[in-house]
């Protein structure tokens, strides 16, 4: 999908019954739409399993600036622990948290209240 609709991903988590992700798209070009529909499509051909495995829609969000960046990129790292499956962020492997702890923008302690903690300290809904 991303060879003929270009789009890179900033930050993401998988959770058992959903995920979140943030992509940037090329200048000019806000088709989420056709990017779903595609990752779906051909995940679904390859899923082996009988059951129902995406949601009929999905929320998009422009992000507006660097604020508006930060506090959705924290909201996605921070998602496994709001819903009860880690009890920090650096424990979910499967998101781009310790991605962004090796990269130095995030303590390995942040979000479990230790040092840097933003979300976990204060909650996000």
């Amino acid at each position: 999908v991303k060879e003929n609709h270009p789009f890179a991903i900033l930050a993401w988590v998988i959770l058992p019954d959903h995920l979140h992700c943030i992509w940037r798209l090329p200048e000019g070009d806000d088709d989420f739409s056709i990017r779903w529909q595609l990752i779906k499509t051909r995940f679904t051909r390859r899923a082996r399993e009988e059951r129902k495995v995406w949601q009929g829609r999905f929320w998009e969000h422009v992000i507006k600036d660097e604020g508006d960046l930060i506090r959705h990129v924290e909201y996605i790292h921070y998602n496994p622990v709001k819903h009860g499956y880690a009890r920090s962020p650096m424990e979910w492997p499967h998101s781009s948290f310790k991605r962004f702890v090796e990269n130095g923008m995030y303590s390995s302690e942040w979000g479990n209240g230790g040092p840097g903690c933003v979300i976990g300290c204060v909650g996000m809904e």
